[in-house]
């Protein structure tokens, strides 16, 4: 068996996300108008308390532990912010 290319990883924890944004927190707006590189905060999709959401989904998604010092912009704020974030993480958890 063929194993998961870390690009096919991170495009599919983008799509889980993207999915769980749009039912979370665009209400119905159209999801395929956020770009993977568009900041969640600057394009008014998620607040700071929406940000403590995503984190609450992403640590039970995915059995991860977001370190506070891991949350910043470069790791939760974008698509590709948050794929190459959980990328890092897992694998980082497999290496343990």
């Amino acid at each position: 068996m063929e194993a998961i290319k870390p690009q096919q990883e991170q495009e599919a924890i983008k799509a889980q996300v993207r999915q769980y944004i749009a039912a979370n927190f665009l209400m119905g707006a159209n999801v395929a108008e956020l770009g993977d590189d568009d900041s969640f905060m600057g394009q008014n999709v998620i607040d700071s308390a929406g940000v403590l959401e995503l984190i609450a989904h992403l640590e039970q998604t995915y059995g991860i532990k977001v370190d506070e010092d891991e949350m910043i912009p470069d790791n939760l704020d974008s698509l590709n912010g948050v794929g190459r974030y959980l990328q890092r993480k897992l694998n980082g958890a497999r290496a343990a």
